[in-house]
């Protein structure tokens, strides 16, 4: 497998003291770059008459590899290095968020408004109409980022407080791209029924909940009994945010290769929350076949090892032929290879066994199914989760502005038919002729992404009735 690139996700400050000889600081980066480190900033801090001090900034692949960098500067003659910081760490030290207030609290009279006595008026006008919780509260613009910590980005099961940044981070992206405040809440919950309980007990606070990093088959549960029993929208971001953006990436990788969808044969490696999820917008939406494959090989209706209940209900509507044996097998004649597993499950050769013009989105993140640069001839658009290669499939395109059409018509829930049209609004953010190879969805920063979400979520919640206003 090629080599990860360097990363912002593990860059490094190294203080250095430099002999004040000239070359030394040559040497030094020179080093770096050898190492295979990306070198950024070089500031100078002091200058101490023989010794002068700088700081650089180097971006590395991993952890094992910042290690790599920083012995390589200490084995430069003339270099000593004094300390080492890693600036990811840094971002997180206290925390990411903060809660502030609207309008600030100067006098008594500030005071006597926001808080005791006036504010014992908006309680007793609340009592006496409950659905006022909507316009005199944060109820309105408020979303819970709830999980267990059961299944963390890569990690698994690592726990509630192990979480928590990550759900600060959610809460960060929800306020900067759609003005949202979300809250994290990591709760030790280690049942459906326990996580469920503290959903129900928090939900009179929000105007809707995202689950997130809650493992399958526990999170399908933990959703379908919290869209029965609450009146608000209760989204887990890793099945539907997922399927939304994957969608919005094959209607225009299809449009770019020429292929129609009722003719498409799809294969998923990896039938958790998100592959299952994904296989079902992209059915409801018309394409052609699809087939599932997890560590026990292809989904066919007759197969008994490592069957859940959704993968019995996905069985009966993939695999048309009812093919069987490996994710080899399953590629053999594909149009699409869609990867929701792990790092470097596929070998480049399986995939040349594919169709011509075939589209391979690789979204184990961050090491891919497959590695971008392994791609056969025949692949001709791939697409992955990462932030360094052209074509990033990433949930925050979806989420900030979905919450932000479900907020905005204090919706009871939501339906395939929004996460429809939120994919097509996504996928229509760019012009047809903007679209090619490299260029299939619209970067994370685009500021047109949000507010065409949000409106395709609205409209259609509104012709679904699930919208109070």
């Amino acid at each position: 497998m090629p080599p990860l690139t360097p990363s912002a996700g593990y860059t490094l400050t190294l203080r250095v003291n430099l002999k004040n000889v000239p070359g030394t600081l040559g040497r030094l980066t020179t080093a770096i770059g050898r190492a295979g480190g990306d070198l950024g900033a070089v500031d100078l801090v002091e200058h101490r008459g023989k010794i002068v001090v700088r700081d650089l900034t180097v971006k590395c692949r991993d952890e094992a590899h910042s290690q790599q960098i920083v012995k390589a500067a200490s084995r430069v003659e003339g270099v000593e290095v004094r300390s080492v910081s890693d600036r990811t760490f840094e971002t997180h030290a206290g925390g990411k968020i903060s809660v502030t207030p609207k309008y600030p609290l100067k006098t008594r009279d500030d005071l006597s408004m926001a808080y005791t006595p006036g504010v014992g008026r908006i309680s007793r006008a609340i009592a006496d109409a409950p659905e006022r919780v909507w316009d005199l509260t944060i109820k309105q613009n408020s979303v819970a980022v709830l999980t267990n910590g059961t299944a963390v980005l890569g990690l698994g099961d690592i726990g509630p407080e192990a979480a928590l940044p990550v759900m600060e981070g959610k809460a960060m992206l929800f306020k900067e791209f759609a003005d949202i405040d979300a809250y994290p809440i990591c709760a030790r919950a280690n049942t459906a029924g326990e996580l469920v309980a503290v959903a129900r007990a928090i939900a009179p606070g929000f105007g809707g909940i995202n689950l997130e990093d809650v493992a399958a088959p526990m999170c399908f549960e933990v959703e379908r009994r919290l869209r029965d029993e609450l009146d608000i929208p209760v989204f887990h971001d890793d099945q539907h945010g997922t399927a939304v953006v994957t969608l919005a990436a094959l209607i225009n990788a299809a449009h770019v290769v020429g292929k129609r969808f009722q003719d498409m044969r799809v294969v998923f490696l990896g039938m958790g929350a998100a592959g299952i999820a994904c296989t079902r917008i992209l059915l409801e939406d018309g394409i052609g076949d699809v087939i599932g494959v997890d560590r026990a090989g292809i989904i066919h209706r007759d197969r008994a090892e490592n069957m859940s209940d959704e993968k019995r209900a996905i069985a009966q509507i993939t695999n048309s032929d009812q093919l069987r044996g490996t994710l080899h097998d399953a590629l053999r004649g594909a149009d699409v290879f869609i990867g929701l597993s792990g790092p470097g499950l596929v070998k480049p050769e399986w995939l040349s066994e594919m169709t011509s013009d075939a589209i391979v989105f690789a979204m184990a993140n961050p090491v891919p199914e497959v590695m971008p640069e392994e791609m056969p001839e025949n692949v001709r658009i791939v697409a992955t989760g990462r932030s360094d290669y052209p074509n990033q499939i990433n949930n925050v395109l979806v989420f900030p502005g979905f919450f932000r059409g479900l907020l905005d018509c204090r919706a009871r829930g939501f339906t395939t038919a929004m996460e429809i049209a939120a994919a097509r609004a996504l996928a229509e953010i760019s012009a047809r002729e903007e679209l090619d190879e490299e260029y299939i969805v619209p970067s994370v920063f685009d500021r047109r992404v949000m507010p065409a979400i949000a409106e395709a979520v609205r409209k259609t919640a509104a012709d679904e009735n699930m919208a109070r206003a």
